[in-house]
């Protein structure tokens, strides 16, 4: 078993191998940014259960698997094979395939005048000066010692600019696709999305796993909101039920900037899912919105840190986790209403829907408020499936694994109604019915 050291030491000499061969190693602000990032980490080592954002999540299992970083030179997967995973009505696709972009199966289409869809490494390599302007400023690496690591091993991942006015009907897919490899393998996407000045966007981040394998995905989303513009964002965790999912989206919104961030986790052995807005102009809207469900021996784990930093502006929490098997969900949501941010309006709610006696939810809605007229709640609810209801279907002549999948689908709903009406509640939609078709045949089971 690897020591804390041990596992710095691994990363230190992946990182010095990355510096020279990563792309745009020579540009010095972004070799200055890597660097920083890998001190940060080296200082800070992998959180522990001693830290209180990671209380109710031990991510030794992380650190203690000799990852290595998937470079070249190994196979991709065909068209037919990534086919499963596509998403109806996106405008373009991205893909990458173990953190790397592959060209072949992705799809950009006829783009709007003012919108830029590309991976970030080429972006880099093309309009140095303009990502600089983003890239890093937003994401706290003091306080995320993960996102210290996905900096460090910054390269690619998806860059999507929505100009000033533009307005993107069709949604952006980024799909992240892990493959199977003899040893286990991580790779760090990093995504930058920029909308500008009145602006409207939809992005969509799958993660999806080719095979089994022990596999290690760390993600970093910086969201720049500009003021005025209309943002939707929707990240899609399905991963085989194995792998490792770290991602950390940081929102930073200007004046009366409306962000939306809804997420689904239905896979994964251990998921991490930090979403960090800051509503940095005044009138801004927030909607943090999540589904989790998980079976067997799963964890998934959303945390959420919500900024008000400036006045009149209002911001929703709303997560519901359903919960099976040995499953292990935790919701932790902090809303920090900074002392300038008066007339702040914010509330925060989980719902949990346990079913059977070994599953587990751990809760924590927090409330930090330095300002002195402001109108905050929160609240979290944890039960189990309706007896009353279930009888009520059943009396109605439906069968019993039918009523379980209506009643589970009916509560996973409560947040697929938040979505806006489109391709990508279409999409998630047909997930979750899947979803609990499969969990309502198994605790079936063990009814009977």
């Amino acid at each position: 078993m690897a020591t804390a050291s041990q596992a710095i030491a691994r990363y230190a000499e992946s990182f010095g191998g990355f510096e020279k061969s990563a792309s745009s190693h020579n540009i010095a602000w972004l070799k200055k940014l890597r660097q920083e990032g890998f001190a940060r980490f080296s200082e800070a080592g992998f959180p522990t259960t001693r830290d209180e954002d990671w209380r109710f999540t031990n991510p030794a299992a992380i650190a203690q698997t000799p990852f290595h970083l998937i470079r070249n030179g190994h196979s991709l997967p065909s068209q037919k094979d990534i086919e499963q995973f596509r998403m109806t009505g996106a405008g373009c696709r991205l893909v990458f395939v173990d953190g790397r972009f592959v060209p072949g199966l992705s799809s950009i289409g006829k783009l709007p005048a003012g919108v830029t869809v590309s991976n970030l490494a080429a972006e880099i390599a093309r309009n140095p000066e303009a990502i600089e302007k983003h890239l890093g400023r937003y994401l706290n690496t003091q306080r995320d010692s993960f996102g210290a690591l996905n900096t460090a091993f910054l390269e690619d991942g998806a860059y999507v600019h929505i100009s000033k006015g533009v307005v993107l009907e069709s949604p952006v897919a980024v799909l992240y696709v892990s493959t199977e490899h003899d040893s286990p393998a991580v790779n760090h996407p990093r995504n930058l999305i920029v909308a500008e000045e009145n602006s409207q966007a939809t992005i969509v981040e799958d993660y999806v796993s080719l095979g089994g394998g022990q596999a290690l995905c760390n993600t970093v989303t910086e969201l720049v909101a500009g003021d005025h513009s209309v943002v939707s964002h929707y990240m899609i965790e399905r991963e085989h039920t194995g792998a490792f999912n770290v991602s950390t989206l940081r929102i930073q919104q200007g004046k009366t900037a409306n962000v939306s961030s809804h997420s689904v986790l239905l896979g994964g052995a251990l998921v991490r899912n930090n979403i960090h807005p800051v509503l940095a102009g005044e009138g801004g809207e927030c909607l943090i919105n999540g589904l989790f469900i998980g079976n067997g021996r799963q964890h998934l784990d959303n945390y959420m840190l919500v900024e008000h930093a400036s006045p009149h502006c209002d911001s929703r929490q709303f997560y519901n986790g359903i919960l099976d098997g040995h499953a292990h969900g935790v919701f932790h949501g902090r809303i920090i209403v900074h002392k300038d941010a008066q007339k702040t309006d914010a509330k925060q709610t989980n719902r949990n829907l346990l079913l059977s006696d070994s599953a587990q939810i751990d809760t924590k809605p927090q409330l930090e408020i330095y300002a002195d007229d402001v109108k905050c709640t929160h609240g979290a609810t944890i039960g189990q499936m309706e007896e009353n209801s279930l009888f009520y279907l059943r009396s109605r002549g439906i069968d019993e694994m039918s009523a379980r999948r209506l009643l589970l689908v009916a509560f996973a709903s409560e947040c697929m109604d938040r979505m806006k009406e489109g391709p990508v509640r279409t999409h998630i939609e047909k997930l979750i019915h899947d979803h609990a078709f499969r969990l309502a045949a198994a605790s079936l089971g063990r009814v009977a």
